[in-house]
């Protein structure tokens, strides 16, 4: 099932500024938030040493840049789903999609690389490996895509046959070839399989209720 949403509806779910689970995507593990506390922190020095050249008289036009790389570690979540949110939103035309579960599988996929040194002084490269979930999701019309997100222990619930349901991106109005697509929603499980939430869920999920009233009524 493929029901097109308004532009009005779709950037209500689907807002450019970074809601409360965006930001927590972005404010990531310990080590991402240290690595920003030292760019601010490099920052500051770097804008005190430009004070230190030339002078005092342009306290106030250094305010505004220190200020900002000060409190770098902490807008810089916001900054950075916000850009993902308009790559999202780049696409004109979108529509609410409803399928099933087709297949779901894990693999163990490589994430990066770190080099460090052993015991005997030689350099060695390590791989960071992490497990994954791979939804392939389908419905009657033969479209098919498939999600991969790193694996949880919630995703234990998920079988073939499940009710799936997300918001699909065009840039052609009768959505015939689809070029993007959100997190994918598992009503049956209450369950959001999704690497990044595109999507605000508290609408979303209004939404879905709101077909499924419309469809009862019409087959009265």
């Amino acid at each position: 099932m493929l029901i097109p949403l308004t532009r009005k509806k779709f950037e209500e779910l689907a807002p450019l500024a970074a809601t409360g689970e965006q930001y927590r995507y972005y404010w990531g593990k310990p080590s991402d938030i240290l690595r920003r506390l030292l760019i601010s922190v490099t920052g500051v020095v770097g804008v005190a040493f430009v004070r230190f050249l030339i002078g005092e008289g342009f306290d106030i036009l250094l305010f505004i840049p220190g200020f900002g790389v000060g409190f770098y570690w902490l807008w810089s979540p916001v900054y950075w789903a916000t850009r993902r949110n308009m790559a999202l939103r780049k696409y004109r035309y979108s529509g609410f999609w409803r399928g099933k579960v087709a297949d779901m599988f894990i693999t163990e996929d490589l994430i990066g690389t770190e080099e460090t040194v052993n015991k005997q002084g030689e350099l060695v490269i390590v791989e960071n490996r992490e497990r994954r979930l791979n939804l392939e999701v389908e419905d009657e019309t033969g479209f098919y895509t498939k999600l991969q997100v790193p694996l949880n222990r919630d995703h234990r619930v998920i079988r073939p046959g499940d009710i799936a349901e997300m918001v699909v991106l065009s840039n052609r109005a009768d959505l015939s070839r689809i070029a993007k697509v959100s997190d994918v929603f598992l009503p049956e499980c209450d369950l959001w399989v999704s690497d990044y939430p595109y999507l605000r869920r508290d609408a979303f999920a209004e939404v879905s209720r709101r077909i499924d009233r419309r469809r009862r009524s019409n087959d009265r």
